[in-house]
């Protein structure tokens, strides 16, 4: 299989894993995602009390530089890490 495929395949598999990653795991889901569909982090850094937003932001601006293909493949890792830790 494509890198591609693989990558849309783990994005698949990971809304039905068997439990609830750590928060940390869901960031890093967020910004492998987001760095690997839409490249580096841009617009304007969230403001105020919208916690979840700046950490989500935060995560993504840390994958600034990492191509769309390792995003994609470190994505992939990361999915069949949480298979087997969750399962």
């Amino acid at each position: 299989m494509s890198l591609l495929e693989n990558f849309n395949t783990a994005v698949s598999q990971s809304k039905e894993l068997p439990s609830r990653p750590s928060n940390e795991d869901l960031l890093q889901l967020y910004a492998l995602f987001k760095q690997a569909t839409e490249g580096d982090v841009s617009g304007e850094r969230p403001g105020g009390f919208d916690f979840k937003a700046i950490a989500k932001f935060s995560a993504w601006e840390e994958k600034k530089g990492t191509s769309k293909e390792q995003a994609m493949q470190d994505y992939v890792n990361l999915v069949e890490r949480l298979k087997k830790e969750l399962a």
